[in-house]
């Protein structure tokens, strides 16, 4: 079968052969790679990023954004047949710690886990694959369209309900609502997939959401994001520093930027007891001026909770299938709109390529 394949630590990214995977035990299902998405990560790996390949091969198979149509099941197989979409996650655990043998991997304490098409096993950018149940969610045909943003969105989907539940575990007015998010002031602040899928989360939460970026507002992203009801905020008029002012404090800030300055800027946004959870990796290792004992003075005297969140468990991506579904039918084409360019697999460099401020998300077509 064929496949993209990259070469760790290099540019070399090209289509190669490999042989196709076939069931080896009962628990185990076969999938044709209807699509994949291409994110940042996948970018970095083309351009000699961060990217490992399995112990015995040289290249590593690209792709871990993934929709697929089931071929075969094992015998012990249950929640899917022949036919159905689905997709598997991303990250497999280490087998030592406690999350990893309780099927959170994406908590997992000793670092030795491995995600497939990042670090250690190939990933979906390929004709076919095989993996076990466990790592497999199914999604309705209704949203076979958009079922390639569930990995994305069960980032986002982690990263949202992780600050919830802090918020509900320590603010003593939670409980008076049952949903935390409904009616709260949010801020996305990088307005690239995650971020909007960001905005489309909290949006279905009841939240009033504004969306920070550097494009201009007629520009995809912040259209896509008022027609769901949000707000843009565009960076290079108004400071992190200015934002309290003009909008009040944010109880909820979600950054997506990657960018570490900002990163720590945007807490002048943060509003008394709110919650900020960081999805964004920087790149790179220049040294950030920080103004330390201001920033740790005001999260101390404010109730301020800032955590990071990476990656996603099984459940986060059976949310996110859910609130895609929600979104759907609540915005009845706008979710198919954030897939903006498509690639044959072939066309595959093309795909990795930037494509301006039209672009939303790139995915690669092989079927």
């Amino acid at each position: 079968m064929k496949a993209i394949a990259v070469v760790p630590g290099t540019t070399q990214v090209r289509l190669v052969d490999r042989p196709e995977p076939a069931i080896g035990a009962p628990g185990e299902v076969k999938l044709k790679i209807v699509r994949v998405g291409i994110c940042g990560t996948d970018r970095d790996e083309a351009a000699g990023g961060r990217a490992q390949a399995p112990a015995d091969a040289s290249d590593l198979v690209m792709g871990h954004e993934m929709l697929g149509q089931v071929v075969e099941v094992g015998a012990a197989v249950k929640s899917v047949r022949a036919g159905d979409y689905a997709v598997f996650t991303v990250r497999r655990g280490c087998d030592q710690c406690l999350p990893c043998v309780m099927n959170r991997p994406d908590m997992c304490r000793t670092g030795n886990y491995r995600e497939r098409g990042i670090r250690g096993l190939d990933g979906y950018q390929c004709e076919y694959v095989v993996d076990q149940e466990a790592y497999l969610v199914r999604v309705p045909a209704e949203c076979a369209a958009v079922g390639v943003l569930t990995e994305p969105m069960s980032v986002a989907v982690k990263a949202i309900e992780e600050a919830a539940a802090l918020q509900a575990a320590r603010l003593p007015d939670a409980p008076a609502t049952p949903n935390w998010l409904h009616g709260r002031r949010c801020l996305v602040a990088g307005l690239g997939p995650i971020g909007l899928l960001a905005a489309l989360a909290l949006r279905l939460r009841g939240a009033e959401v504004f969306g920070m970026d550097v494009v201009d507002a007629a520009t995809a992203r912040p259209r896509w994001l008022a027609a769901i009801g949000g707000s843009y905020v565009d960076g290079r008029q108004i400071a992190p520093g200015q934002l309290e002012a003009k909008y009040g404090g944010f109880e909820l800030i979600f950054e997506a930027t990657g960018i570490a300055a900002l990163e720590f800027a945007l807490l002048d946004a943060l509003a008394v007891n709110g919650a900020y959870v960081l999805t964004g990796i920087p790149m790179g290792d220049r040294p950030v001026p920080v103004a330390g004992a201001e920033l740790m003075r005001r999260m101390v005297l404010r109730n301020q909770v800032m955590l990071g969140s990476v990656n996603a468990a099984r459940d986060h991506y059976q949310t996110a299938v859910d609130d895609l579904d929600r979104a759907r039918l609540t915005w009845s084409g706008l979710v198919e709109r954030l897939i903006t360019n498509r690639y044959r697999y072939a066309d595959f460099a093309e795909a990795f390529a930037h494509h301006g401020a039209e672009e939303i998300k790139v995915v690669v077509e092989w079927s």
